[in-house]
């Protein structure tokens, strides 16, 4: 049951649903359903969200900030699914984290405590 005020769901653009499913799904593991041909819901991701097909140029209006307790064993897989590095591991109070660029030009991040 969704609480009020919680982030419940996010949205992002994509190009290309296909890719950016085998992307997310590869990296993170994550599942989809599809629902027409412009709309695709992601699930296993600790947050409902969706990708909804554009032709528009993409802008980035949050950076969504994943988890991951292995950063360098994610980072890698992120390479090796044609993510790019745009912000290398650093580290903060309370963490490490490194942003990538995923197919569609999306930015997000990954931190880790460890």
């Amino acid at each position: 049951m969704p609480n009020n005020n919680h982030i419940n769901y996010v949205e992002f653009k994509a190009k290309n649903l296909e890719e950016i499913k085998l992307f997310y799904n590869k990296v993170f593991d994550w599942s989809f359903t599809d629902y027409g041909p412009s709309y695709t819901a992601f699930e296993n991701s600790g947050l409902q969200g969706g990708f909804e097909k554009t032709d528009d140029t993409i802008g980035n209006g949050a950076l969504v900030i994943l988890y991951h307790e292995h950063l360098e064993t994610i980072k890698s897989s992120v390479i090796k699914a044609n993510g790019l590095i745009s912000t290398d591991i650093f580290s903060f109070p309370g963490g490490r984290r490194f942003h990538f660029i995923d197919p569609s030009g999306n930015e997000l991040a990954i931190w880790s405590d460890k």
